[in-house]
């Protein structure tokens, strides 16, 4: 697996991806974000979409990250964040956050060394960060806890009752190595 930086924000690269087979598809074609793939024999198996925070030069928001159908559930996601965020570190910013709505894009950003904050964004995201001062750390496993508990009360799958159900007493995940 290669990783790549296409560019940073504001001048960003456009990204193509085929809809059908990945999410967000249509967030890649924007110039105003920064970029960076995960290929394998050139082809793009994943993406993610970056942008500096509006109010806080110090942090870089993950926008969206997005895995090939047909390669989900490999890691590829948890390292190509990771990949983001170490560019990120040694561009200089001190804080890399990303928001997720889901159980298990929650349990990926763990994986890439990303810890909830306790705080939601307005439309019911959970804000995950690492900071450049913590550093790869293990995570609090009651702060897992409590973003896994966010979860709880919501409308879920059942796919995603059972995946919360298998973590209810579990460690936080093992980062995994970029």
């Amino acid at each position: 697996m290669e990783y790549e930086l296409l560019g940073w924000p504001p001048d960003g690269p456009k990204l193509r991806l085929d809809y059908e087979r990945f999410s967000y598809a249509g967030k890649f074609v924007m110039s105003s974000t920064g970029k960076a793939v995960a290929r394998t024999d050139g082809d793009v198996v994943a993406a993610v979409a970056f942008n500096e925070d509006r109010t806080d030069e110090t942090t870089l928001w993950l926008r969206y990250i997005t895995v090939r159908a047909d390669r989900r559930g490999e890691g590829i996601g948890p390292r190509l964040a990771a990949f983001a965020r170490d560019r990120a570190l040694e561009r200089g910013y001190d804080h890399v956050r990303i928001a997720v709505n889901n159980v298990f894009a929650y349990e990926a950003l763990y994986r890439a060394g990303f810890g909830y904050t306790g705080e939601t964004t307005g439309i019911a995201e959970l804000i995950l960060e690492y900071s450049a001062d913590s550093g790869p750390s293990r995570p609090d496993p009651g702060r897992y806890h409590d973003g896994l508990d966010e979860f709880r009360d919501r409308d879920l799958s059942e796919a995603e009752r059972s995946f919360l159900s298998d973590r209810r007493d579990a460690d936080p995940p093992s980062p995994i190595d970029a």
